[in-house]
């Protein structure tokens, strides 16, 4: 079967990575695979053997609003895609590369699309809400990564989805070689006591209340803490929620530091987007991964931690709660509240006994999700699709 795969963003994080790990599953299984990848700046993804890669860059406008960025990446995306050989699937993995798809299917171009729905997003502007609701209802099959928002897909769309779950690479987070202080002084923080959020400064990440609970924490945690925030803010990211969560860390007496080379002055650092080989270094040079989201479609950043032994702080959302086990192999804690966060992350780092049975159940829970099952389940989605 030849599938093509098309993605926003070769951020290496969320959808992207989804969509690199999902096309290297499937060429592992036989399959004719390549991948279509937004790139700006001449940030990429560094994809395994048997995928062919085709980037397409984006050149960035300053001042450019998202709905006109959305509006002019769909179309550059579509541009590139048009003059090349057909294939059997075209699968979109977000509303972007499903308007560049869908407009193909219109010109008889390309004769179905299939879209992975990670989330919904919560838009306020008409022509990325539109743009939304047509990735979702216009395709010719929608797939959810979880169950809750399959449920949402029906009950909001009318839309039956199939619900495919990320996996994760276990091998690859669990077999880093480094320990926590080698790996703690590669990415410039020794010896200190590290809460790592990634998914940069997003209202959905809950950056605001991760640092109000890190400012009631830090004077229970030893070791010089420090807040690690790693990524970029995303392709919709939005620079008021930036700028008043830069706001609370000066209301909050915490100094923040932008880039690498962490001085041990600074209580959280900014460092940016992490290239995909160095995330299991990032995860053993932290003590604990805060992730208070209020709205994510799986989590696969929790399960990437688990599988490299990080202990996990979440919060209790219902997408979470479908694969995590509280007390088990994580400590969940409730949506927007800052306290019980503070605390969780406190009993994470000073509770030696909790760390241990907290890494164990999360081993046991990432070792549940592989790309093989999830490239398994695409192909039944593939051929429902190719069947008349």
């Amino acid at each position: 079967m030849r599938v093509r795969i098309a993605t926003y963003s070769a951020m290496p994080r969320g959808g992207a990575v989804h969509a690199r790990c999902l096309a290297e599953a499937l060429a592992a299984r036989g399959h004719d695979v390549e991948l279509w990848v937004l790139t700006i700046d001449g940030s990429g993804l560094a994809v395994g053997p048997g995928v062919a890669t085709h980037q397409v860059p984006l050149r960035p406008i300053a001042g450019e609003g998202a709905a006109d960025r959305v509006d002019r990446a769909a179309a550059t995306l579509a541009e590139a895609v048009r003059s090349a050989p057909p294939v059997d699937v075209n699968h979109a993995q977000d509303l972007l590369s499903a308007r560049a798809l869908l407009a193909l299917r219109a010109e008889g171009v390309v004769p179905h699309v299939v879209r992975t729905v990670h989330h919904v997003e919560a838009f306020e502007d008409r022509f990325l809400e539109e743009c939304q609701r047509a990735s979702i209802q216009d395709v010719d099959r929608c797939i959810a990564v979880s169950a809750f928002w399959a449920d949402r897909l029906q009950d909001e769309f009318g839309v039956r989805a199939d619900v495919v779950p990320n996996g994760v690479e276990a091998e690859r987070f669990g077999g880093c070689s480094l320990g926590r202080e080698e790996a703690a002084a590669r990415m410039g923080w020794p010896g200190r006591t590290v809460v790592l959020a990634v998914g940069g400064v997003q209202p959905r990440k809950g950056s605001r209340v991760l640092l109000e609970a890190f400012a009631r924490a830090r004077g229970r945690l030893p070791g010089n803490p420090l807040l690690v925030v790693a990524g970029g803010d995303g392709f919709f990211a939005d620079p008021e929620a930036v700028r008043a969560w830069e706001d609370d860390a000066v209301r909050l007496g915490l100094v923040v530091h932008q880039g690498s080379g962490v001085p041990g002055t600074a209580d959280v650092a900014r460092i940016g987007i992490v290239d995909d080989d160095d995330m299991p270094v990032l995860y053993h040079a932290a003590d604990v991964l805060a992730f208070p989201s209020t709205r994510e479609g799986f989590g696969l950043v929790v399960v990437e931690a688990m599988a490299a032994g990080l202990p996990v702080v979440t919060s209790d959302i219902p997408v979470l709660a479908e694969f995590l086990r509280d007390g088990e192999d994580c400590l969940m804690t409730p949506v927007g509240d800052s306290g019980p966060l503070a605390q969780a992350l406190v009993r994470v780092v000073n509770d030696g006994e909790l760390r241990a049975r907290l890494t164990a159940g999360a081993r046991e829970t990432a070792g549940r999700h592989t790309w093989d099952e999830a490239a398994r389940r695409a192909e039944d989605v593939y051929a429902r699709v190719l069947t008349p």
